[in-house]
């Protein structure tokens, strides 16, 4: 009896850790999928308020995210962390930075959608994969493997084609793709989490905002309470816009591995882009088609080349 019981214990630690962590897998996958679907759908919202001003809804944007996050702040214990943080001068510098690179990042964003750009912002968010592996490599010295460099030429060359084919810059584009390339820049190396760093960059523009507000109210041209019911309500809902998709992130990145967190990236983008064209009926030239073939061909040589690498890794 007692040899049977011995063998029980022994097998059901294993098991229960492999049902625990198949649990947990499946629990990322589920978070992955609900922040970058969020993502990719996040444009319905900001066409629902584009009749809004695109500096408002972001200043409305950063006064409900305080408030919201502010809460969860302090639910989930963070607010030492916070100031901790704050005393090293470094961190201080780092996340002014990235206070205003992400503040740039949503306002074009949120004036893209507005002015029928959605095609044009889902190219950017397609290039800021390797806009991030270029700027690891300039500022961070990661040396680049043959097939990344060669997944960066297609991106260019995509965006190049583009350039010469509608005649222009896609500015759009390239703003949305080094701004939150940028921001991921200077987050990995600020070394606090997400929802400490959002809620240090909200409240740092909530000065901005507030007398942003403050100013439409005075001069009568503030939408919120002078609009509709509808438009009031859509606005206070942009603190949930911007929080809940992160906290959904960060949940997913703590459970699955970095390729599997690459590879759903990729959903937000696509979503963008079909809502763009099959919603929205945004023109899709054949230019565009070769350009974002170009890039799309670079993003898959890139995510196998990185499941190759990690891998291999896992088997040394």
């Amino acid at each position: 009896m007692h040899e049977k019981r011995s063998d029980t214990l022994n097998v059901s630690p294993i098991l229960q850790t492999d049902e625990t962590c198949a649990r947990e897998a499946r629990l990322g996958v589920m978070y992955g999928l609900g922040c970058y679907l969020w993502w990719g759908i996040a444009a319905i919202y900001y066409k629902a308020v584009s009749h809004v001003a695109a500096p408002e809804v972001l200043a409305h944007r950063i006064v409900w995210s305080v408030m919201l996050l502010t809460l969860l702040m302090k639910l989930k214990g963070r607010w030492p962390v916070a100031i901790h943080a704050l005393k090293h001068r470094g961190v201080i510098l780092s996340l002014v930075g990235s206070t205003v690179l992400i503040a740039i990042n949503w306002f074009t964003f949120i004036w893209a959608v507005a002015h029928d750009q959605i095609v044009q912002a889902s190219l950017g968010y397609f290039i800021n994969p390797l806009v991030s592996v270029m700027l690891g490599y300039v500022f961070l010295g990661e040396r680049l493997r043959a097939w990344q460099w060669l997944s960066v030429c297609l991106a260019v060359s995509g965006v190049v084609f583009m350039t010469y084919g509608l005649g222009g810059l896609p500015v759009i584009s390239l703003i949305l793709a080094c701004s939150f390339g940028l921001y991921g820049l200077l987050r990995k190396t600020s070394q606090v989490d997400s929802l400490v760093g959002l809620s240090v960059e909200t409240t740092l523009l909530l000065p901005l905002a507030v007398g942003y507000l403050v100013y439409r109210a005075w001069s009568h041209q503030l939408m919120f309470g002078h609009d509709t019911r509808l438009t009031d309500i859509l606005l206070a809902l942009s603190g949930v816009i911007t929080a809940v998709p992160l906290l959904w992130f960060v949940s997913a990145a703590r459970r699955l591995r970095l390729a599997t967190m690459g590879f759903l990236q990729y959903l937000a983008p696509s979503f963008q882009l079909l809502l763009g064209v099959a919603l929205y009926h945004e023109p899709f030239t054949r230019t565009h088609l070769i350009s974002f073939g170009l890039i799309w061909i670079g993003l898959t040589v890139y995510s196998i080349d990185a499941v190759i690498k990690t891998r291999s890794r896992v088997v040394v």
